[in-house]
């Protein structure tokens, strides 16, 4: 599971299953994960995530990388590394410009202040600045919008015992005013196809499934990555009344619940 598609998956899986994100065909890429099989086929699938990929391609491109499933882009978008800062320097500003203004119209001035304030094409920049959940929690919609960016944004928790697996993650909090982190909170969570996993493990998830073991330096880094692109999210959240479910082009009402949309 180390070749970077399969590493993908691993983290697209779970809000695909959901029909959140990515291609209808959440079956065939539950059976790539299964297999631990590379082939075009998978390639093909990644290619179908319409938010991730254009991501991906970014950071291949700004760093001289031929594929955009190279495991070392695929590990900077979703945990972080290094890679990203090549790509903020690269021109991201005008990548996401070209991508979203139209869509976007009177709320992509707030999205690009967060850009030119720091923000690199990190999983969590997509979740908190660019996503509309972060306009609807500001709007008053607290719910279910709290649980969908808790959710949606890579966290990271240590294992607490693996039979059931529980781990101690820090939930987002709202105040009102800013998003931020809670102290550690057990809760049990889904393997996923991480297997072997024991107490004192560091593991990061996604819609409450495990992705991966995370090393020191990855740990680091996604919290670090997460940490900027919220403190720039509370300081440029935009209204979610201007709003649109980038990615779909449709106006951002509040959904029905967290399954709403493919915007990914």
């Amino acid at each position: 599971m180390s070749t970077g598609p399969l590493l993908f998956t691993r983290y697209a899986f779970p809000p695909n299953e959901r029909g959140l994100c990515g291609p209808a065909d959440s079956a065939a890429l539950r059976e790539y994960a299964v297999a631990g099989v590379t082939d075009p086929g998978l390639a093909a699938l990644a290619a179908r995530f319409a938010g991730a990929w254009p991501y991906l391609r970014l950071i291949a491109a700004a760093n001289g990388i031929d594929d955009p499933l190279d495991a070392r882009v695929v590990g900077a978008y979703w945990v972080g590394s290094s890679l990203l800062e090549n790509a903020r320097l690269a021109g991201y500003g005008t990548y996401l410009d070209d991508r979203f203004r139209r869509q976007a119209g009177r709320a992509w001035e707030p999205i690009a202040a967060t850009i030119g304030a720091g923000a690199v094409p990190h999983h969590s920049f997509h979740v908190f600045c660019v996503y509309p959940w972060t306009g609807l929690l500001r709007d008053g919609h607290t719910e279910p919008s709290l649980h969908v960016l808790d959710s949606c944004r890579i966290s990271w928790g240590r294992v607490v015992t693996a039979d059931p697996l529980v781990v101690a993650r820090c939930p987002l909090t709202w105040d009102g005013r800013e998003i931020a982190l809670g102290p550690p909170v057990p809760c049990q969570v889904a393997a996923g196809f991480v297997t072997g996993l024991g107490p004192g493990d560091w593991v990061s998830l996604h819609w409450n499934h495990v992705c991966d073991r995370l090393t020191p330096s990855q740990l680091r880094a996604l919290r670090r990555y997460s940490a900027r692109h919220l403190r720039l999210a509370n300081a440029a959240a935009p209204p979610a009344r201007n709003l649109l479910q980038l990615g779909t082009g449709q106006p951002a009402m509040v959904p029905a619940g967290p399954a709403a949309g493919r915007a990914r």
